[in-house]
């Protein structure tokens, strides 16, 4: 493969022309972004819209008969059902807007997981979770006794699972990333959820790197609750989306208490709005929901297929071209299949903030550091790493200057 490599999935340069940060130079240095996975770029039309929503129907939602509160109401809404159709969620009623990933996440532990779980029910997770898919497991077990239980991982950072219907008896919920955010490993969640259902448990899928960089279909993989966030897919901070089945988000009680949650509010006692306003207490992020249902707008006319193959494309590249770097070492599957376009790697003894600052030297913004993932860092026995991760908007031209600049640290950390 070489670096002059043809994108013919879409006209990548005019794409990149989208987003005007990219425009910008970076210490002397066009900017290269290669930190998606953390947060990614914006593209003019969602900075529009926020512009536009504060500049000409800026009111609450869901109270006022008047016009601006009733065209922020309609805006928010048709967000929550671009959102739906993202996922191909059965109902709009089953998308709570949250603020992020982490709020979703918790939302489950709290008011599910609270009611659910017993003393020695058990929790399955893997190795490789992020911490906001670990730490609100670990405090729900210390509130109710239950047991957190993991999946393994193979050489290659590749789920085992050998061994899961007997890891599945006595499981209440597996809670699992659909990516890894520093492997890249795409794990086989509609036959995780399969078997998971065949044993009586839940499954929950933390899809923050998933979500924006494939087609993610809630009926085809056949879970129960899903929680992404808005900033990592051209959306604004601030807005995310716990979509769960209707049956079960009825079933659970509220997260929050306060105002827009409610039905009647008396002195002593309250009952509770249907789903999904029973989630979603006080004034919800307006102008970043109606903004998120523009980004996905914006991915879906890209074409999620299309954004999936170029990545997958980058990365195959990406890998081949790593492979000439002395002393490198890239953690996770080193081919496509099955992979998603987070690279995280080490750089012989030269430590990973070393590495990024080299690299931000010239114009290369990449993460550094245990990326919330401390336990799966302690597994591959690395306090930290260094991880480039690509979105629609990275070029080839990209990678070779990550190829250039990596070579260049090496001699001057050498």
């Amino acid at each position: 493969m070489t670096s002059s490599m043809t994108l013919d999935q879409f006209d990548i340069l005019a794409l990149r022309r989208e987003f005007p940060i990219l425009s910008q130079p970076m210490n002397g240095k066009t900017l290269a972004f290669l930190d998606s996975a953390a947060s990614s770029q914006k593209p003019r039309r969602v900075i529009d819209c926020l512009e536009d929503y504060y500049r000409r129907y800026n009111a609450n939602v869901h109270r006022g008969v008047y016009r601006l509160s009733e065209e922020a109401t309609f805006a928010f809404e048709r967000a929550r059902g671009k959102v739906a159709r993202f996922i191909n969620a059965r109902s709009q009623r089953e998308v709570v807007f949250v603020r992020n990933t982490t709020e979703a996440i918790n939302l489950v532990a709290r008011s599910w997981g609270d009611v659910n779980l017993r003393e020695g029910d058990r929790i399955l997770l893997s190795v490789m979770e992020h911490h906001s898919n670990l730490v609100p497991w670990q405090m729900l077990a210390q509130r109710t006794g239950a047991k957190l239980e993991f999946l393994s991982l193979d050489g290659e950072g590749r789920l085992v699972l050998d061994h899961l219907d007997a890891q599945l008896q006595g499981v209440r919920l597996v809670a699992l990333t659909q990516q890894s955010n520093v492997l890249g490993t795409i794990n086989p969640v509609a036959e995780i959820a399969r078997r998971a259902h065949a044993a009586g448990a839940l499954i929950l899928v933390d899809g923050a790197q998933s979500v924006p960089h494939m087609p993610v279909d809630v009926q085809a993989l056949d879970i129960d609750f899903l929680a992404f966030s808005g900033h990592k897919m051209c959306a604004p901070t601030g807005i995310g989306v716990l979509w769960g089945r209707r049956a079960l988000l009825e079933q659970m009680p509220p997260f929050l208490g306060g105002g827009s949650m409610i039905k009647v509010v008396s002195l002593h006692e309250s009952s509770y709005a249907d789903v999904p306003a029973r989630f979603e207490a006080g004034t919800p992020a307006i102008a970043e929901a109606i903004a998120l249902g523009e980004a996905v707008d914006f991915l879906q006319e890209v074409g999620m297929a299309r954004i999936y193959a170029h990545e997958r494309e980058l990365l195959g590249y990406a890998i081949d071209r790593l492979a000439g770097v002395e002393g490198l070492t890239i953690y996770g599957p080193q081919t496509t299949e099955m992979r998603g376009g987070a690279l995280s790697f080490t750089l012989e003894d030269v430590h990973p903030h070393d590495v990024a600052a080299a690299l931000d030297s010239e114009g290369i913004a990449v993460r550094a550091g245990h990326h919330c993932t401390q336990p799966l860092h302690a597994h591959l026995n690395v306090p930290a790493t260094t991880r480039a991760s690509f979105y629609l908007y990275n070029t080839a031209e990209e990678v070779d200057r990550l190829v250039a600049a990596l070579d260049k640290a090496r001699n001057l950390f050498g």
